[in-house]
């Protein structure tokens, strides 16, 4: 800007005054004692050198805050003239304080007061880019006292800040995937849990671990390992939808919050639909890659009131759901506890079971839907342990791939399975499981075949069941596998089919002769609304298309059945025909022709029943009475303890921990009553059923407090006690 410029003359006056002052002061003399004309000059012209190196402008209002004088430099980066900026407002070079949550919002407070301030950073009010001003200022007065304007200076600091941001981000978020990291998710749980805990609210958190990552970091190196954490990142905030409550804590653990939510129906079901969304296909780097997820959840404050103690019990969910088969859910209890205390137990006595012959072999039988004739059965290993009894091996088979057990015994169940099948009358076909982990073995073959040699079982008439996991990608290892497999003249089923890896893709290139459709489609097929009917009817029609069999399991009641011959499903698995037999009996079927077996079952499909001794109390009034639960469905359950209940009275069932639920007598006959719930139970993800909800601790303190101030219970002696209550 050039003082002699017409157009300028009122800028050039303030420029005058302002940077004499600004002059005076590099003179170390009093702002009201005006330098000689050299020094006044060179003074200006340093001023005016640090405004044309950019490093920082000056500018000055009069007493209602309004522009008298602004750097030229400034007034470009804004798209401006200086002279068209004078006489507006100093806080219009800067965004309103309601459009950004930065200090800015105390700049009008502080020319108000005429207070000065120093470095305040300020955002720039420029459509389209982010810049950032440190400003200062001081307040002027007349020889009179009267205030009479601002002064000040101000620096580019937006560098500086995006520096300040980038470490400031790299310190709170994950560098890979952009979500918050375990230091910035361990303090929002702190600062949550403790503004919760005095407002008496809940929070829940999941943690999430991904099965079978190890495999793609170990097939596909790491670089693909990262570009799968990336996509698993970005499903899991399509899923949740805030990204400041879901967070990577290294590795391929993931930690979730969800405030203000314990209903446990609803958490369950956002654990499954992030369980079954982690487990479609992905595609990196041009190779198509599976993996799953398990999840623990925990729920404050019922299981815990601390950060610390929330994520160690939701940690300790975890781990059960992966002991449970991975692929699943588990909310805590506090019999986790035990539970993993048990767990080192049977890995412990798991080691020497085979050589302490505690396993053995049943076998199930499959059988064809519409002649119910025997075609093949499928082995199925249990342990008899000396203490614990049987053992079923949804227990103990995760147990056994963790500790490297699996192999002697896959290898056993192969051997025992062709051995026992040799000796049977006619041509039952026997089908063995065989794990991902055995799959993954290029030994397998070799010990198949040697099992086929060793017992002179016919080849055709062993069949192995493969889960959809082992695609882990389209791998040349995985088709010289199946080649192998086929080239010894066994027979290949794809089991679980539908558990959420499926892709038709890969029925084109593997060699099965069957499908086996997961349980879970055919349970849900008779319900109303349902549309598992036409999910199954399509397999049946692909399975005929490519020349394979179709086996339904699970397959528990006639009118299940008579759905699944209506679709045409080949083969049906399941207690309306049989359950596993020992092989003696299997044998005395055999010996007598064609095996045969007529359904029966219940006409209906109805809720899963758990058999158990389990103790609960039940409360009538001010009473509470022990009872055990002999067999729990979702509606209701059959109870011992009570005698003579009136049908129609109404009980409350306390299951421990918060977990109440009101429930009437349908039936009663002498100690035992028939219950059905108010509200049904929900899937604890671990095969189990609990309440959906639970009753605070805030509330039991509260309740247990009027009550010791209020009242004292009744004692209760006998059961008899009931008639009189």
């Amino acid at each position: 800007m050039r003082a002699d410029d017409p157009a300028d003359a009122g800028a050039a006056a303030g420029q005058r005054g302002f940077l004499g002052k600004l002059g005076s002061r590099l003179g170390g003399q009093r702002a009201e004692t005006p330098l000689p004309g050299l020094h006044m000059r060179e003074a200006v012209l340093l001023l005016r050198n640090y405004e044309d190196s950019g490093r920082g402008w000056f500018w000055s209002t009069d007493a209602g805050g309004a522009l008298t004088y602004i750097s030229e430099a400034v007034a470009e980066v804004m798209d401006k003239r200086a002279a068209d900026l004078l006489g507006t407002p100093l806080t219009d070079l800067f965004h309103p304080a309601d459009s950004h949550g930065e200090r800015q919002r105390t700049l009008p407070f502080l020319l108000t007061r005429q207070s000065k301030f120093d470095e305040l950073p300020l955002r720039a009010a420029i459509d389209g880019e982010e810049r950032w001003w440190s400003v200062s200022g001081r307040p002027h007065f007349d020889a009179a006292g009267q205030f009479t304007g601002y002064r000040g200076s101000g620096t580019d600091v937006t560098a500086q800040r995006r520096s300040a941001e980038d470490a400031s981000r790299l310190a709170l978020y994950d560098s890979l995937t952009g979500l918050a990291n375990r230091f910035h998710i361990s303090k929002k749980l702190e600062s949550t849990l403790a503004a919760f805990t005095q407002q008496q609210r809940s929070c829940a958190i999941m943690l999430l671990d991904l099965d079978r990552f190890k495999q793609v970091n170990d097939t596909l190196g790491h670089p693909a390992g990262d570009a799968l954490l990336k996509q698993v990142a970005e499903r899991l905030l399509k899923i949740v939808g805030d990204k400041e409550m879901v967070s990577r804590l290294g590795g391929d653990e993931f930690q979730i919050i969800l405030p203000d939510q314990d209903d446990r129906g609803k958490l369950g079901d956002l654990a499954a639909e992030i369980i079954a969304n982690l487990s479609q296909p992905y595609s990196v780097e041009g190779s198509r890659c599976i993996i799953g997820t398990s999840v623990g959840v925990a729920i404050a404050p019922f299981d815990g009131m601390t950060s610390e103690d929330l994520v160690r019990n939701a940690d300790l969910a975890l781990y059960a759901a992966k002991g449970g088969g991975r692929g699943r859910f588990r909310f805590y209890s506090s019999d986790l506890h035990q539970a993993a205390e048990d767990r080192r137990a049977l890995e412990e006595d798991l080691r020497d079971a085979l050589a302490r012959g505690q396993m053995e072999l049943s076998y199930q039988p499959v059988v064809h839907s519409q002649s119910n004739m025997v075609t093949g059965v499928e082995a199925l290993v249990r342990w008899l342990h000396p203490e614990r009894g049987i053992i079923s091996p949804s227990m103990f088979i995760p147990i056994a791939e963790e500790a490297n057990l699996i192999w002697p015994l896959g290898e056993w169940v192969l051997r025992k399975a062709c051995e026992d099948a040799a000796r049977w009358p006619g041509g039952l076909r026997v089908a063995v499981n065989v794990s991902p982990i055995q799959f993954a073995n290029e030994n397998l073959p070799k010990i198949v075949a040697n099992a086929l040699a060793a017992t002179g079982l016919s080849p055709d008439r062993l069949e192995l069941e493969i889960t959809e996991s082992v695609f882990l990608g389209d791998s040349a290892e995985t088709a010289r596998m199946f080649k192998a497999l086929k080239g010894l003249g066994v027979r290949l089923a794809l089991d679980d089919f539908g558990t959420g890896y499926s892709s038709l893709g890969y029925l084109q290139s593997a060699p099965f002769d069957k499908i086996k459709i997961d349980q879970s489609f055919v349970r849900g097929a008779t319900e109303k609304g349902s549309r598992n009917a036409a999910i199954i009817a399509a397999i049946v029609a692909l399975a005929e298309a490519l020349d394979m069999e179709t086996t339904a399991e699970g397959i528990e009641s006639l009118d299940q059945l008579d759905l699944i011959r209506k679709l045409g499903v080949s083969h049906v698995q399941g207690y309306v025909y049989s359950k596993p037999v020992a092989d003696g009996e299997l044998v005395e079927h055999a010996e007598a022709g064609s095996w045969t077996i007529k359904p029966s079952g219940p006409a209906k499909q109805r809720n899963d029943r758990f058999q158990m001794f389990r103790k609960v109390g039940a409360v009538h009034g001010n009473h509470r009475y022990a009872v055990v639960i002999r067999n729990l469905s979702a509606t209701g359950a059959f109870i011992e303890g009570l005698l003579d209940v009136p049908v129609g009275t109404q009980f409350v069932i306390d299951f421990g921990e918060g977990q109440l639920v009101t429930a009437t007598v349908r039936r009663s006959t002498k100690h035992q009553q028939g219950i059905e719930f108010e509200h049904s139970l929900v899937s604890d993800g671990n095969g189990g059923l609990c309440t959906r909800h639970r009753v605070s601790p805030y509330l039991i303190a509260a309740a247990n407090q009027q009550i010791e101030t209020t009242m004292t219970l009744p004692a209760f002696t006998t059961t008899n006690d009931w008639k009189a209550a």
